[in-house]
């Protein structure tokens, strides 16, 4: 720890960074299946707001929290994926990155709504000014061990009839349909796994925080989960895990640059784009990368075709 502390990485890093992959194993469920949906932060809200109000309001413990906003995450995204799902490609992420505007709106106007249909003040999200004072009850095992069991529940997903069918989907939905693959039925639930995990990240991050506010939520959270997927790779579910790890460590271990840290993370992120495109974990691309290195040309070595 003293190695990783000399580095910046201190215990409250390490605990973003396993929040962080738990929202990139969110987002790697839905490219998955092929569904290119950036809905992830509003589920994130959803469960941070959730988790908070019964650990604050009710005094209960950080379990019952944490189940009430997947609960709730996974309650709402049934009615929000029958109809999006529809969507694809851009589409698709346009319409989801909407759904996650309406939910950051909707917290922020949620108190004055609420007061005016009851005929009471009613003071539960805080509107823009957001809570303060959550109680300080994440620790590091409680996130190890939920990132521990949802990377089983993958490993498990990916050897099952229904993982099969998510790879099948991606590959080709027409084709998937004619195999008889209920694709409506596979897209939805993937939706939504992947809105209980984000409303689960969401939930530690806010009692690690110790405070939210819906502008933690918008736009920039939602790159910064695909950023996750896109720089890790999405050929297997560590990557999204360990572009998250990269991309929450960097600013920490970055620290000396001072106000070239931005332009140090994006141009790293950048050189990966290009050099790796299927992110850092895929093998292929570094052995296409070596190849470019030795002046070689990579696209006549057949030892790389398929990767």
């Amino acid at each position: 720890m003293d190695i990783l502390r000399s580095i910046g990485i201190t215990e409250i890093v390490v605990q973003f960074m396993l929040v962080n992959a738990i929202l990139g194993l969110s987002i790697y469920l839905t490219l998955y299946a092929g569904m290119f949906s950036l809905a992830n932060a509003g589920f994130m809200a959803i469960g941070a707001y959730t988790g908070v109000a019964l650990t604050q309001n009710y005094d209960l413990p950080l379990w019952a929290g944490l189940i009430g906003g997947m609960v709730i995450g996974g309650l709402i995204a049934i009615p929000i994926g029958l109809p999006v799902l529809r969507l694809r490609d851009i589409y698709l992420a346009i319409a989801t990155i909407g759904f996650g505007e309406v939910v950051r709106i909707l917290i922020l106007n949620f108190d004055s709504i609420a007061s005016s249909i009851v005929g009471e003040k009613v003071s539960l999200t805080r509107g823009a000014l957001g809570i303060t004072g959550i109680p300080k009850v994440t620790e590091t095992w409680h996130i190890i061990a939920f990132l521990l069991v949802a990377i089983y529940f993958l490993i498990r997903l990916h050897r099952s009839r229904f993982g099969r069918a998510m790879a099948a989907i991606r590959q080709d939905e027409q084709a998937a349909a004619n195999m008889g693959i209920n694709v409506v039925y596979t897209k939805n639930a993937v939706f939504i796994m992947s809105a209980v995990l984000a409303a689960a990240a969401g939930v530690l991050k806010a009692h690690l925080t110790r405070t939210i506010s819906p502008g933690d939520y918008g736009f920039d959270q939602v790159v910064s989960i695909l950023a996750y997927a896109v720089l890790g790779g999405t050929s297997t579910w560590m990557g999204p895990i360990i572009g998250a790890w990269v991309l929450t460590a960097m600013p920490e271990v970055l620290r000396d640059f001072k106000q070239y840290r931005g332009i140090a993370n994006g141009t790293i992120l950048l050189l990966v784009i290009v050099y790796l495109p299927g992110g850092l974990v895929n093998p292929a691309g570094w052995s296409r990368l070596w190849q470019r290195l030795r002046g070689k040309n990579p696209a006549r070595d057949p030892s790389l075709e398929g990767g």
